[in-house]
This record gives structure tokens, C-alpha cells and sequence, in this order.
């Protein structure tokens, strides 16, 4: 005789019967998403950029080669490159300080220097360049006279490229285990050594990143510079001014080259730092 236990069915489990009212966690992305992110980009980034190489090489090839060989592009070119090295290496150190002391150390109006970091993201860059000229032009109150010199373009470009270091590198410094460096502290080990075998090896790949932000930003920005630089051809004239100057005699051509030039500059700029960044993060992974 079949028992009641046998011959009744199954009950389905509480999580079976649920399962298909619970909400369903996010698992990717779809293919509408991906269209409609693929189509944003193209409009906003790519467009633009394939329509600035078509007018850099309108000319063809041989036109493009002139117009980025001519002397003063070049000029223009090698005074942008400079400084901006320039640029990168000073807010590397002085970023990474700030970042430091930001994260690290307790003091009074530690939030309002905090806040003031992102004022260059916020100010108009022509600000900038008018206060940096009431600072350092003819009539400077502090008696010092730079406007139309490269540390003049050095101080402007330094000032609007300080928070991508410091941004890059604040977060890192939170988020790093201190117990390796109190540890190496009760060994015997130096500050210095800490400092170099231990904390850099762990922030250099955001290091790199802020660096990397900071060329970019530096080679084309122009409003920062453009009335304290002086704009002499040859001397304090960047890119982003010849740019401007090319426009404005009729020679679109030309514009869109050094453009270009730019452009190619701050993608292997980015792409080099990029890579090293990741094989020092692997290195410390392992």
C-alpha cells in the first residue's frame, strides 16, 4: 500500500516559487547600451577628430608636411613641448607633496586648501592669466616682471594643470595600508627608505596618470597664457597661439596640422604613461 508521504507530490521550494519575482542584478551591459554609448562617442570625440585629419591633409600629404615644418610651427611647437615638460615634472613633485600632507596631516583650514585644489577645473582660464598678469606684469606689487617670458608660461600652465596630480594621487594615499610602513619603521628603516621603497612604488602608477594629464592639459591650453605668455614667435609663443594666429591670417590648413600634431602628441603621451602605470600595478600585485 502506497503511503500518503509517497504518493503526495513534491513541495517546490521556497526559493523556487520566488525566484522569478526577484529582481534581477545587473549583469552587463545591452546591445541597445552599447550602440547608444558607441554613437555618443562617435559625435562628441571621433567626428571631430576625423574631421580635423581630413582638413589637415586637404592639402595632402606635402601640404600637411609644410605647414608642420615651417619654422614657426616649430617653434611654437618645441617652446609647447618644453614647457610643458616643465609643467608635468614641477606639479609631479609639488602634486604629489600637497597630495601628502592633504591625506597624512591634520591642520587648521585643511578643508578650505582641500577646496581650493579644483578652483583651476572652476575658474575661467582667461582669469587666470589676467590675475597671473596683474601679479607678474609691468605694474607687479610684488616688484617681479615675468609676463612674456617661459617661466611666466611655466607659472600660468602650472597653476591650471596642479589639481590632475593631486586628484589622481589624493585617493591612492587614502585608500594605502600603513601597516607596511609602520612595519618597516619598527625594522630600522628610514623615512627616506620608506618613502622610496614603499609609498612611490605604490603611487607611481597614479603619479604617472596626474603627469600624463598634466602634459596633455599644458600643450593645449591657451587662454591661461594668452596675456601673460606675450605670444612672441620663437620665444613664448605655444601651439595653441600659433593655432589661433593661423586662423586668423586665413590658413585653416595649417591649423588643423599643428592640431593634429597635438593631438598625435598627447595620445602617445597618455598611451606610454599608461602602459607603464599598469606593469608597475601588476609588479606590485605580485
Amino acid at each position: 500500500m502506497t503511503t500518503q508521504a509517497q504518493t503526495a507530490p513534491d513541495k517546490p521550494k521556497p526559493s523556487d516559487s520566488t525566484d522569478r519575482f526577484r529582481p534581477r542584478t545587473f549583469r552587463g551591459v545591452s546591445p541597445l547600451g552599447i550602440g547608444v554609448a558607441g554613437l555618443w562617442l562617435s559625435i562628441i570625440v571621433l567626428l571631430p577628430l576625423a574631421a580635423i585629419a581630413v582638413q589637415a591633409f586637404g592639402s595632402g600629404w606635402s601640404g600637411f608636411w609644410d605647414a608642420i615644418s615651417a619654422d614657426a610651427a616649430v617653434d611654437a611647437l618645441v617652446v609647447t613641448v618644453e614647457v610643458s615638460i616643465v609643467v608635468a615634472l614641477i606639479n609631479v613633485v609639488f602634486g604629489t607633496l600637497i597630495a601628502w600632507v592633504l591625506v597624512r596631516d591634520d591642520f587648521w583650514g585643511k578643508g578650505f586648501v582641500n577646496a581650493i585644489i579644483d578652483l583651476p577645473f572652476a575658474l575661467p582660464t582667461i582669469v587666470a592669466s589676467l590675475v597671473l598678469l596683474s601679479l607678474y606684469g609691468p605694474n607687479s606689487p610684488v616688484d617681479i616682471q615675468l609676463n612674456a617670458t617661459k617661466p611666466a608660461l611655466v607659472i600660468a600652465l602650472t597653476f591650471v594643470t596642479l589639481p590632475f596630480v593631486v586628484r589622481q594621487v589624493q585617493p591612492v594615499l587614502i585608500e594605502l595600508d600603513t601597516d607596511v610602513e609602520e612595519a618597516a619603521a619598527v625594522l630600522g628603516a628610514s623615512n627616506w627608505t620608506i618613502w622610496w621603497k614603499i609609498v612611490v612604488p605604490a603611487l607611481l602608477p597614479s603619479i604617472l596618470t596626474g603627469a600624463g594629464l598634466a602634459f596633455t592639459r599644458a600643450i593645449g591650453e591657451f587662454g591661461s597664457v594668452v596675456l601673460i605668455g606675450g605670444n612672441i614667435p620663437g620665444k613664448t609663443q605655444v601651439a595653441s597661439q600659433y593655432i589661433q594666429q593661423q586662423i586668423e591670417i586665413d590658413e585653416p590648413v595649417d591649423a588643423a596640422a599643428i592640431s593634429v600634431v597635438l593631438l598625435l602628441i598627447a595620445f602617445i603621451v597618455l598611451l606610454v604613461l599608461r602602459v607603464a602605470g599598469r606593469r608597475q600595478t601588476r609588479r606590485e600585485e605580485q
